[in-house]
């Protein structure tokens, strides 16, 4: 046998074993009853271990449906594509004639200074389907990645076999202090950026959001605060008009504020409750993360259409192993335009309709349910047309009392380095935390070679 032919039948078994992977991962996510957060355990590990009974007692009454009680199962080469994918768009979002297109058609506060801050807490959300995974959208203001440490304290395996599945508090906690550092991060990486000789230390933090006590996810503002005061960082939580910009400096009341997690979906501070937020920010008197100009970079929907076309990627300068991975695994996306819509109408049903700047699955649309009194405002606005990809499905629920859910991943990343994997299952549209026995899920990842050789073991979870 000579080496082509070797290479050719090593090809062909890493195929054979990435499908049979994927075949026993849908087995997995169709008949694996496991429960991953038993009764109870989510009150120890808020109440007890973290010592916030008031945060559970919110959980509780405010979202209920916020955890799902059953694990997603993913193979070790949907978690390898996955992150090949987050790796291609930082790599061409890094290159200035990527840069430069895209900040030349944003608007001006997304072109100020050079700014050092990567930005907190990116999701790259992926729907799984079979074999192919889809990469759907980018956020960079992503919530849910301390309600998904919470929930990782809160599992515990069913069985033994899953004991080296589960993740472990060991995990969980270094997870934990990667957040506190890469908040220190960004605080460093903007004190170099101004050429300071002398380091501050990184002394508070205001977490920012519109009417933030009554945000949806509030709890998680709570758990950060806590992670953070914890780690010696005073943390604020403020709506935007409670801050002010006098001496230089962004204040809440007599507190000087040194950086600003940004939760705010006014992605580029137009609105005038962000007023002090935004001079302090174009001033370069605090460390805003994320901000607009990571927004423009990455979470506009726009970019989309410019990540699925050889021609624009070409014309970029893009590598050809590059282009291939971000044509393979973005679905095709296209700026919805007046002079395509008798095309864009005939092939909807194919396609998925998303504003540019939406967040949260807001005035989206699938094609098949459109009207064409919706279409006519999708046409005078600024839409995404994006190829379908379905979502994952997990049976949910008991042997007795199946449920079909849909799930998508989320992976939480920093400056390109995937800190945390998580599942949010739903039904409906789009996720909503509205879903009895859907929510964040824990994700398991298990190697091709493991669900492609030890049937035994696939077998043992599903008993």
């Amino acid at each position: 046998m000579n080496a082509t032919d070797n290479l050719a039948d090593q090809v062909c078994h890493a195929c054979h074993v990435q499908g049979e992977a994927s075949k026993a991962i849908q087995q997995l996510n169709s008949q694996c009853f496991c429960l991953s957060l038993p009764d109870g355990a989510l009150k120890q590990a808020i109440k007890v271990e973290l010592a916030a009974p008031e945060i559970f007692d919110l959980i509780e009454q405010r979202c209920p449906h916020l955890f799902s009680a059953q694990p997603v199962f993913v193979s070790s080469s949907q978690q390898s594509a996955m992150t090949a994918v987050i790796q291609a768009i930082e790599s061409v979002v890094a290159m200035p004639a990527f840069r430069d297109k895209v900040l030349s058609n944003a608007p001006a506060i997304a072109r100020h200074g050079k700014q050092a801050a990567k930005g907190v807490f990116f999701g790259y959300d992926f729907h799984l389907h079979d074999e192919k995974i889809g990469l759907i959208e980018v956020n960079t203001n992503a919530g849910g990645a301390m309600l998904n440490a919470v929930l990782a304290r809160a599992q515990r395996a069913c069985c033994a076999v899953m004991d080296d599945i589960v993740h472990d508090r060991s995990t969980v906690q270094a997870f934990e202090q990667d957040i506190v550092a890469m908040f220190r991060h960004e605080w460093t990486l903007a004190q170099q950026a101004q050429a300071n000789t002398s380091f501050a230390e990184l002394r508070v933090i205001a977490i920012v959001d519109d009417a933030p006590t009554e945000q949806y996810l509030y709890p998680e503002f709570l758990l950060f605060q806590q992670l953070l005061q914890r780690a010696g960082i005073h943390t604020l939580i403020a709506a935007p008009q409670e801050l002010t910009w006098r001496e230089g400096r962004l204040w809440q009341g007599d507190i000087k504020i040194d950086l600003v997690y940004n939760r705010l979906t006014d992605f580029y501070l137009e609105q005038a409750n962000t007023n002090a937020l935004r001079q302090a920010y174009l001033a370069d008197a605090v460390v805003l993360t994320p901000h607009p100009q990571v927004h423009a970079l990455f979470a506009d929907k726009a970019n989309l259409a410019i990540w699925t076309d050889p021609e624009q990627l070409q014309a970029l300068g893009v590598s050809p192993e590059l282009q291939a991975c971000l044509l393979e695994n973005i679905p095709r996306t296209e700026i919805v335009r007046p002079d395509q819509a008798e095309r864009l109408w005939a092939n909807r049903r194919h396609l998925f309709f998303k504003p540019n700047a939406g967040y949260g699955g807001r005035a989206t649309y699938r094609g098949d349910k459109l009207t064409k009194r919706v279409w006519d405002e999708i046409l005078s606005a600024d839409y995404i047309a994006q190829s379908i990809i379905t979502p994952g499905q997990r049976i949910s629920g008991s042997p007795a009392l199946p449920e079909q859910m849909k799930f998508d991943i989320r992976q939480y990343t920093y400056d390109a380095r995937v800190q945390w994997t998580a599942a949010r299952v739903y039904q409906g549209q789009t996720t909503n935390f509205r879903t009895p026995g859907g929510g964040f899920a824990p994700v398991y990842t298990i190697s091709d070679e493991d669900l492609a050789d030890n049937p035994q073991k696939i077998g043992a979870i599903l008993c």
